[in-house]
Parts: C-alpha cells; structure tokens; sequence
C-alpha cells in the first residue's frame, strides 16, 4: 500500500486503525462455506402480519453484502429446509462448493428458495465442514439461522467434534430475528428494541473460536455478514469511502 496516496487524515487514521485492529475474518485467503437457513420459520412476518417474511430480508442483506465479499474470497452454499420428500430434516443441500465471485449465483439459489421443512442445521454445518475439507484445510462457516436443531442433531456435540479434529475450521453463527417458542406479541419481529434470545447453536462458535452475533433488521444482517464472511480490511475501507469522490 503507498501510503503517500492517502491525502485525506481521517482516511489515514481510519486505514491505520483496520490494519492494527484484530478482526473476526482475517485471511481472505481462506475459504468459506454459508449455511443458509430457508425452513419453514423463515416465512414467518412479525405478531401484526403486516411485516414482510424473514427471508425476504434474509435476501435484501445478502444481496448487499455478497457482492463485496465474493470478489475477496471464495464462497459456497449449503441450504437445508426445501425438498421434495417428506422427511423434511433430510432436506440438506450442498448447492455450491467454494468458488470465486459467486455472489450472483449464490443469491440465485437462495432467491429460489421457498421456506419449508425443518432445522437440521447440525447436518447442514456438518455438510459445509466436508465441503471446505476438514479436518485437514481450513476454512470458515457461516450459519445464518432464525431457530433452534429441530431435527434430532446435536450442535454442541458437533461443535466439540470440530474443535477437536478440525482446529483449523471456524464457525461463526448469525442469529437473525431467533424467538422463543412461546412468543408474546410485544416482541414481533416488527420491533427492533425486542431483546432477543440466543440460538441454541451459539456453542459452535463459542467451541471453534467464532463469534455469535444477534441480529433483527437487514442492516445489523449486513454488518454481521461482513464482519464474518468478509475481509475486515475492504470492508472497512469501503466505509471510510463512503461520502468520498
């Protein structure tokens, strides 16, 4: 980087502060795998029924966040929820291995998606893993997940299995609008001040040294794509742009 470039002092110091700072995605070498969540919750719109689906703003984060990432670092796709059978928790689908600037396809897939079936989220992290080759490569997951395993699988007892044979795989998980099971009205997914509690999957980050990260609108969606998916440094650059010829 020839930093006589930077004419600007905000600039500089905003520069400086991203390439001192520790970051959650710092090799954009590595590869990555999003597990996307399109079960059947994931149609569901706020208490009033006046909100919009949870994967339509599932979609309008991506949409803004993949196009900045894929050029960086090689993304695929692991999908679970649709499918044609009646074993809903079956429905796990490795839809794209890791490839370069892959974000229209990656978004193709997820904008065909229609919310059904179940959470076998297990199976799916499980999926992403021996699609970046673990044990022996590295690699980074990403789940985006609105709910709870409900398909039998165990997240914590995967979460420790990576972390003993797989240390140079990490996990992060987004938790994007997670409710509980008995949800009461003052906390629809139409207000943004709800506390909301945490997924159950938190220990496969917590177990493989990623991060957790609650989220409830598209822009909270979008920092914590690209705080986990992206490269920490572009990223930051792009905003310290941001307002700038």
């Amino acid at each position: 980087m020839r930093w006589e470039r930077l004419k600007t002092p905000g600039l500089a110091a905003a520069v400086w502060a991203v390439l001192s700072a520790p970051a959650a995605a710092t090799n954009c070498t590595e590869e990555a795998m999003l597990v996307f969540d399109a079960s059947g919750s994931m149609a569901e719109m706020g208490y009033n029924g006046l909100d919009r689906p949870r994967i339509t703003d599932a979609r309008l984060a991506l949409r803004r966040a993949l196009p900045r990432i894929t050029p960086i670092r090689r993304v695929g796709l692991v999908t679970y929820g649709p499918g044609g059978s009646e074993d809903t928790c079956s429905h796990v689908a490795l839809r794209l291995v890791p490839s370069p600037d892959a974000a229209e396809r990656i978004l193709s897939e997820i904008d065909r998606l229609e919310p059904d079936g179940s959470t076998a989220l297990t199976r799916a992290v499980s999926a992403a893993a021996n699609a970046l080759g673990a044990p022996s490569r590295p690699g980074i997951v990403v789940l985006v997940t609105d709910g709870k395993e409900t398909c039998g699988g165990s997240p914590c007892a995967l979460a420790a299995q990576l972390a003993a044979e797989a240390p140079k795989l990490t996990v992060h998980v987004i938790g994007f609008r997670v409710r509980p099971d008995f949800f009461a009205w003052e906390g629809g997914d139409s207000n943004p001040d709800f506390d909301a509690p945490i997924s159950a999957a938190q220990c496969l980050a917590k177990e493989t040294g990623g991060l957790y990260v609650s989220t409830e609108t598209v822009d909270d969606l979008v920092k914590a794509l690209n705080r986990t998916l992206g490269c920490p440094v572009v990223s930051s650059l792009d905003a310290a742009h941001v307002g700038r010829p």
